[in-house]
C-alpha cells in the first residue's frame, strides 16, 4: 500500500489492514475549498497533521463540513515539497494509545499545500487569493514561539525583520513579514474580516501574534508602505481577531516501532525525510490520544464549526485558566518533576518512571495534594480528571518515547512558572499554609543535586542545556558526594533568586527547607533514593 490517492481507491485494501478511510468525496471537498476557501493553516509539522487536520477529517465524516484545510509552510518549504506533495496531501496518523495498541487513520482533509514563498511566484499568486477571498474565515498557525519572535537575544530586530521593515510588503522574507503582506493584500482588496488563530504551545499566544503583526503594520504605515487605515485594521476587534488558545497533545517523532508494525500491516510509505533544516516527517505521524484545543470564541467573519470536531470555544478568561491549569499545576511541574529526579535515576524514558512506586507517589502527591487545591477550575475541563489522565494514561503510555533528559531542558526557565505559581498561591490563600508544601521544596533540591553533574549511582552524568547552566552550576562545583555541612553559602544564591523560581524561597521559609533535603541527597551515593523513600 502506497500513500497517494491512486492506491487509496481500492478502498477493501486498507480496510482490511485495518486503517480507517475518509468517508467523504475528497476531489468534492477539494473543489469546494479552493472555489471558497474557509480556513488555512500556517506551519505543516506534525502537530497540525495529527491533531487540528484529524479535527476536520472528523467533520467532514460526519457530513458536517464540505470544505477542507488548505496548508501553508513558511519556515521549512521542503516538507510540502517531499512530504505532502508525492503523497496528494494525505498522512497516516498512528494514535498511540496506553494499552500499547495503535489505531490508523489516512487523514484526507488537506486538500491544497503551498510554500509561503514570495520568489516563488505561482505560489504567492495562489496565497494572495486565498487571503482576498471573503469567504475566508480563519488563519491559524503552529509555527513554534520562535516564530512571532522579531528580534533576537540582545533584543535587536533580526535581520529578515529589519529589511522587512526597510523594503515594505512587496517581497518580505521573513515569517511574520510575508503573513502581513498577504493580511494586507486582503485590506486592500475590501477590508473583510478576519480571526489569525495562533494554536502554538505558549501563555496569551493570540497576543503574541497580535503584538508582532501590529508592529509590522505600524512600521509599514510610518514608512509609507501601507495606507494608514491598515494599522486602524489590525487594530480593530471587529477587522481582524487574535484569540487566545490553549493546545494540548503530544506529537513524537516518527517512532521505529510504529514503523515496523505499519509494514508489518502492507503499509509501504514508512521511511523519513530530514530535511536540510533537521525537520523529522514522514508519510505517517504518530501522536498520543488524548488532545485538548480551547479557542477564545473571537471570529469577526464567522468560524469553521471546530466544536463538532471537539474543540471548545469559550472566553479569554477561560482560555487563560485552561493554560494555568495545566502549565502551573496538572500537567508540566509533574514532568519537570519526572525529568530531574529520572536523570538523577539514569531513567531512559518518563513513561519507565511511572512504574517506579517512589516517583510514582511523588508525582501524585505534588498533583493531587499540593497543586490541586490551588488550581481555579476553568468549567470546560475538570482540573482532577485531567490530572487522572496525565498519570494514569499519558505520561505512562510506553509509545511515548521522551526521555527525562530532554525535558530537563531549559529547567531554570521552567521553575518559576510550574512551582513558583502554586507556592505563591499558598501564599495569598486563608486556608492553606506555606508549611504544608513539603514535595515541591523536594523537587528543588532535587534540582540542585542534579547540577552537580553526578547521578545517584556516583556516574557522571551530562547536564540538559539550559541559559542559566554556567551560573547555577559555579555556585556547587565544589560540592561532592559524601559532603558534609550546610552548605548554605552555595545554595543562597541560587534559592533566592526569584527570577529562577519567581519568588526568593528564603522569605517565604521554604530556603531552609530545601537545603536540609540537598545535604540528606549528597550525603553518598544512593542517598537521591533513600531521601524519596523517607519523604514519601
Amino acid at each position: 500500500m502506497k500513500l497517494d490517492l491512486e492506491n487509496l481507491a481500492d478502498r477493501e485494501i486498507w480496510q482490511r489492514a485495518g486503517f480507517n478511510l475518509p468517508k467523504f468525496d475528497i476531489e468534492k471537498v477539494k473543489v469546494n475549498t479552493i472555489a471558497n476557501p474557509v480556513w488555512i493553516h500556517f506551519g505543516a509539522g506534525n502537530i497540525f497533521r495529527a491533531f487540528t487536520a484529524n479535527v476536520q477529517q472528523n467533520i467532514l465524516n460526519q457530513g458536517k463540513s464540505d470544505k477542507g484545510i488548505i496548508v501553508a509552510e513558511g519556515f521549512d518549504y521542503e516538507i510540502v515539497d517531499k512530504m505532502y506533495k508525492p503523497h496528494d496531501n494525505l498522512s497516516v496518523l498512528v494514535t498511540l494509545k496506553s494499552d500499547g495498541s495503535i489505531e490508523k487513520t489516512v487523514v484526507g482533509s488537506i486538500v491544497e499545500s503551498l510554500i509561503v514563498d514570495t520568489q516563488n511566484t505561482a505560489q504567492w499568486h495562489r496565497l494572495k487569493a486565498i487571503f482576498t477571498n471573503k469567504s475566508l474565515q480563519m488563519v491559524s498557525f503552529t509555527i513554534t514561539e520562535k516564530g512571532y519572535s522579531l528580534v533576537d537575544s540582545k533584543g535587536d530586530y533580526v535581520t529578515s525583520v529589519a529589511q522587512d521593515f526597510s523594503n515594505g510588503p512587496k517581497a518580505p522574507i521573513s515569517y511574520i513579514g510575508k503573513l502581513v503582506a498577504l493580511l494586507y493584500e486582503r485590506y486592500l482588496c475590501d477590508k473583510a474580516p478576519i480571526a489569525l488563530v495562533s494554536m502554538d504551545n505558549m501563555a496569551h499566544n493570540g497576543t503574541k501574534l497580535y503584538n508582532a503583526v501590529h508592529t509590522f503594520a505600524q512600521k509599514w504605515v510610518e514608512k509609507g508602505f501601507a495606507e494608514s487605515g491598515f494599522e486602524t485594521y489590525v487594530n480593530d476587534p471587529k477587522s481582524v481577531g487574535f484569540p487566545w488558545s490553549m493546545i494540548d497533545k503530544i506529537t513524537p517523532r516518527p517512532d521505529q516501532s510504529v514503523r515496523a508494525m505499519l509494514l508489518k500491516d502492507g503499509f509501504e510509505d514508512v521511511e523519513d525525510v530530514v530535511t536540510s533544516k533537521n525537520t523529522f516527517v514522514a508519510p505517517f505521524v504518530n501522536a498520543e490520544e488524548m488532545e485538548y484545543l480551547v479557542i477564545e470564541d473571537q471570529f469577526p467573519n464567522g468560524r469553521p464549526n471546530l466544536e463538532v470536531g471537539g474543540v471548545i470555544f469559550t472566553d479569554r478568561e477561560t482560555v487563560d485558566k485552561v493554560e494555568k491549569m495545566k502549565v502551573c499545576t496538572c500537567l508540566n511541574p509533574l514532568h519537570t518533576t519526572l525529568a530531574i529526579f529520572g536523570c538523577l535515576l539514569d531513567f531512559k524514558l518518563v513513561s519507565e518512571e511511572m512504574k517506579d512506586s517512589e516517583l510514582r507517589a511523588l508525582v501524585d502527591q505534588i498533583g493531587y495534594v499540593e497543586g490541586l487545591p490551588v488550581v481555579v477550575n476553568p468549567g470546560i475541563i475538570d482540573p482532577k480528571q485531567f490530572i487522572d489522565e496525565v498519570l494514569n494514561v499519558r505520561i505512562p503510555n510506553p509509545f511515548m518515547p521522551d526521555t527525562p533528559q530532554r525535558i530537563a531542558t531549559d529547567t531554570s526557565q521552567k521553575l518559576g512558572i510550574r512551582f513558583g505559581e502554586t507556592i505563591k498561591a499558598y501564599i495569598k490563600s486563608e486556608s492553606l499554609s506555606i508549611k504544608d508544601l513539603k514535595l515541591i521544596p523536594l523537587v528543588f533540591a532535587g534540582w540542585c543535586r542534579y547540577l552537580m553533574g553526578v547521578d545517584d549511582f556516583g556516574n557522571e552524568m551530562p547536564l540538559s542545556s539550559d541559559p542559566l547552566l554556567e551560573d547555577v552550576t559555579a555556585h556547587i562545583s565544589l560540592i561532592k558526594l559524601g559532603d558534609q555541612g550546610s552548605f548554605h553559602g552555595s545554595l543562597k544564591p541560587i534559592l533566592s533568586n526569584a527570577s529562577i523560581f519567581g519568588i526568593d524561597l528564603y522569605e517565604v521559609g521554604l530556603g531552609e527547607l530545601v537545603e536540609g533535603y540537598f545535604r540528606e541527597m549528597v550525603s553518598g551515593k544512593g542517598a537521591v533514593r533513600e531521601t524519596l523513600k523517607k519523604y514519601i
